[in-house]
């Protein structure tokens, strides 16, 4: 009888094994790589965010609600004014010129809405890279009320731009208001749904991952079709790119709050929209017939309906930024507010 070695392991299974072995040594190689790409990425972001901070501070103060900051700034003197800007940006884009054409009548408060510029989130449960929801116009017109109040601000005038426009609506709808100026304004249910972006960013996956490729990668170009688009049919005023601030807005943890913010909006509104009819204080309505971003027949046409006490002004040929390409036309709402209000 012949002698040797007997073989328990087949050589199939010893195949398999080294298969495995080979598998798990390319997965960790893909894993060390994607980390050192996250690594690299985030470190970009990093760096861009930290010249984002230091080429535009803070413009004024900060007031604490519940321990959360909210960035205010005060100037001029009058009848009190509070300004909400829309989505994707930050107090800046009303420090742009806008505050200096009504300070020498009003005293003028505007604010960065929460989650945005150096406004603190209202909850915890809205920060991180996972979170999904967004804080609600009725959230956000709560803190920013609180904040009024500290201020001194009482009865005011409170004018929202696009996305700020329900902040105002919910403001006037929950907290003291002499009257409400809405430019371009989200305030009213819309058919269909938002762009692929908003998608994206909406889920917790693309909210998490995402937004750190956006902050370290999106170029000039990029910023500026951006723009281009937010203005059309008109252009940007020279200067604007470079003041406003897109470094701010392009942060991962600003992306994600107004992916949020602006993805969760819609049944807000669709509640707020039945209690329109019970606002009883003067309401003026400015709004572009060019305005693709908020379109006038669906948000402000419709809203005049039911609004008991509102004034719809209508601008030809003009798109979603009103208060830059036809400023004339929303101080001249203010001036009316004001008056219809009993408070000029």
């Amino acid at each position: 009888m012949a002698t040797g070695s007997t073989r328990f392991t087949s050589p199939h299974r010893t195949s398999c094994r080294t298969l495995a072995a080979k598998t798990l040594i390319a997965l960790a190689a893909a894993a060390a790589f994607l980390a050192g790409c996250t690594a690299l990425v985030d470190r970009r972001a990093d760096t861009k965010e930290a010249a984002a901070r230091a080429e535009y501070p803070p413009l004024g103060q900060f007031v604490e609600v519940d321990g959360r900051r909210v960035h205010a700034l005060v100037t001029g003197s009058g009848p009190d004014l509070v300004l909400i800007h829309g989505a994707s940006g930050n107090m800046r884009d009303f420090t742009f010129r806008f505050v200096d054409r009504v300070k020498d009548r009003y005293r003028v408060i505007v604010f960065d809405r929460p989650g945005l510029g150096y406004t603190d989130h209202a909850a915890d449960r809205y920060a991180g890279a996972f979170a999904r929801q967004g804080e609600s116009p009725a959230e956000q017109a709560a803190m920013l009320n609180a904040a009024a109040e500290k201020l001194g601000v009482r009865n005011p005038i409170v004018l929202g731009h696009s996305y700020g426009g329900s902040v105002a609506m919910a403001w006037g709808l929950d907290h003291p208001a002499a009257a409400l100026v809405i430019v371009s304004g989200a305030t009213m249910p819309w058919p269909g749904s938002l762009g692929t972006s908003y998608k994206v960013l909406g889920t917790s996956l693309g909210g998490a991952v995402v937004p750190p490729f956006v902050t370290a990668f999106a170029g000039e170009d990029t910023i500026a079709d951006a723009v281009a688009g937010i203005f059309a049919p008109q252009s940007a005023p020279d200067g604007y790119i470079d003041y406003v601030g897109t470094g701010l807005t392009l942060r991962r943890a600003s992306l994600r709050a107004n992916a949020r913010q602006v993805n969760t909006l819609r049944p807000h509104v669709v509640e707020m929209s039945k209690r329109y009819p019970t606002l009883d204080l003067p309401v003026e309505l400015v709004h572009g017939d060019t305005d693709d971003t908020v379109p006038l027949d669906i948000h402000s046409q419709p809203l005049s309906a039911l609004l008991p006490d509102a004034n719809l002004t209508v601008l030809p040929g003009i798109g979603h930024m009103p208060h830059h390409v036809a400023p004339e036309a929303v101080t001249a709402a203010i001036d009316r507010a004001a008056r219809r209000a009993g408070v000029r």
